[in-house]
């Protein structure tokens, strides 16, 4: 096997090889435990944990190991310290060598994956009704630094922004909207968090209007062109401001990789039929549940009005 182009991993695979040399065969493949150092380039600390399987002293476990280790070309200097440390400073030629190896490399001394797989990474993720928090901001950065580095490293990414762009708080901004259309006040999207704000006060303190909200999911989940075509324009203006986000961040997520809650909807009929005629779910109360064992509260799937949860649309997600 060819040795590693870094000289830190050369000198561990080195050690690993020593220490066999010193005790064993059954000491074969040992970890050096080469860690990085303040008081060297780095330190190998495998003599504390071998010293009572070998049955010497740490210190003499790793003079044995300096003794039988092959580090020309590699480490300048070595020391022993304290309790058996195994102190190592490396030859400036290995360094500039490594260095000017990995420069020339198109891929930086990164091997690519023996065996490539397929990954899907679900990232960002917004729910649409309001602007971005900093919480979708953490994620949509740690997901993009994870799929740029499986990517590079040849793995097959598939990016999964699933937009939350349905259910009960769509029904209220909704409802919010038309209300406001039908009393001549014309609402402006330019904010929407505080347009959110609005609909959410009136949602938690008026149920009248807290009722007609709830009915209007079943609208939007039903097909409704009306409740439909706003639904529509509550989820393009968020798109575009989280478009410009993405732009700004300088992240990967394209319009392709949006698999928003709503492109599930098609698939909740067929999902919940199949789980209510495999015997997993049952009704209750007029509600379509999964009960679980070792959970008081059901799962409901379909509301006593017809209506879908956030479950139900997670379960055909699944399926899907």
């Amino acid at each position: 096997m060819a040795e590693s182009p870094s000289p830190f991993l050369a000198v561990g695979a080195r050690l690993t090889a020593a220490i066999e040399a010193a005790f064993g065969s059954e000491f074969a493949n040992e970890d050096a435990v080469l860690r990085p150092s303040q008081h060297a380039d780095a330190q190998a600390n495998a003599a504390m944990a071998l010293a009572k399987r070998v049955g010497k002293p740490p210190r003499d476990v790793a003079a044995a190991i300096v003794e039988h280790a092959d580090l020309a070309g590699l480490v300048a200097r070595t020391e022993i310290a304290g309790p058996g440390f195994i102190n190592l400073w490396l030859e400036s030629a290995a360094l500039a060598a490594a260095v000017a190896a990995i420069n020339e490399d198109d891929r930086a001394g990164v091997a690519s994956a023996a065996k490539p797989e397929r990954v899907v990474i679900d990232y960002s993720s917004p729910t649409v009704n309001k602007e971005m928090h900093v919480g979708h901001l953490r994620s949509t950065i740690i997901g993009d630094a994870v799929a740029r580095t499986l990517a590079f490293l040849g793995h097959e990414v598939i990016r999964q922004n699933h937009y939350g762009d349905w259910g009960t708080s769509f029904g209220m901004l909704i409802e919010h909207y038309l209300d406001c259309e039908r009393s001549g006040d014309y609402p402006s999207l330019d904010d929407l968090t505080d347009f959110y704000q609005s609909a959410h006060g009136r949602f938690t303190t008026d149920e009248e209007f807290a009722a007609r909200a709830r009915a209007r999911v079943v609208s939007l989940q039903s097909g409704d062109e009306e409740t439909h075509a706003v639904w529509r324009r509550f989820v393009d203006v968020a798109h575009e401001h989280n478009v410009a986000i993405y732009a700004q961040l300088g992240v990967l997520l394209v319009d392709d990789d949006v698999k928003p809650e709503s492109a599930y909807n098609g698939l909740l009929v067929d999902t919940t039929a199949e789980l209510e005629a495999s015997g997993v779910a049952v009704v209750d109360d007029g509600a379509l549940c999964i009960f679980v064992d070792g959970f008081e509260a059901p799962l409901i799937i379909r509301k006593s009005d017809g209506g879908y949860t956030y479950g139900t649309t997670d379960l055909a997600g699944i399926r899907y």
